[in-house]
């Protein structure tokens, strides 16, 4: 088991809040959506992406850090790293050619090596999303590794609000360190918001 793995667990719900003024703010909660495990701060007013996810909303200790590579990265890197370890833990790069039919995102190591595939459903229902129903047909996402899938982030169904459950319990090997788990559903709470916006 990785050392950070008893605190990122396996199901959980994340909710971005509704409305902010400066920053975006999301929660996430455990499965049962009663305990919080995670308050997530976007910070106001960056050129690039900053986001710090902390313990809670004291935000005493950061426990993870988002940022976007550069203003210039048209394809959308996100850098993720331990706040604690002080350690780079791996990124999400957005295929953006393909994400304009369908969303596409490729996760890799610290050392920039792809590792993981995370993917919306089916080119059809991306298709609809963007053309007919948008926000009344909610996404799904499939994180794939070594041809098998490891996890799923499903959107709830609200039109104003990127609310997401994550189900990482298929990942019986433990294969995909946790921390990208957590990443993954809060960049596209971040992406899905300014799309919506």
């Amino acid at each position: 088991m990785r050392p950070m793995d008893p605190f990122f667990p396996k199901k959980y719900y994340a909710r971005k809040k509704f409305f902010k003024i400066f920053g975006g703010e999301m929660k996430i909660y455990d499965e049962n959506r009663s305990n919080l495990l995670f308050y997530v701060k976007q910070k106001a007013f960056r050129i690039k992406e900053d986001i710090s996810i902390y313990g809670d909303e004291s935000k005493n200790t950061e426990l993870l850090r988002i940022r976007t590579k550069s203003i210039f990265d048209i394809a959308g890197t996100y850098d993720v790293s331990d706040s604690v370890k002080n350690e780079q833990v791996g990124a999400l790069r957005r295929k953006a050619w393909a994400s304009f039919a369908r969303d596409t995102w490729l996760i890799l190591d610290k050392s920039g090596k792809e590792i993981a595939t995370l993917k919306e459903d089916s080119m059809l229902k991306a298709l609809l999303r963007r053309f007919l129903l948008g926000a009344l047909f909610p996404q799904t996402f499939s994180i794939t590794m070594d041809g098998k899938e490891v996890g799923e982030l499903r959107q709830t169904f609200n039109p104003f609000v990127p609310q997401y459950t994550v189900d990482f319990s298929m990942d019986t090997e433990n294969k995909l360190d946790r921390r990208l788990g957590i990443a993954a559903v809060v960049i596209l709470q971040v992406v899905e918001g300014k799309q919506d916006g």
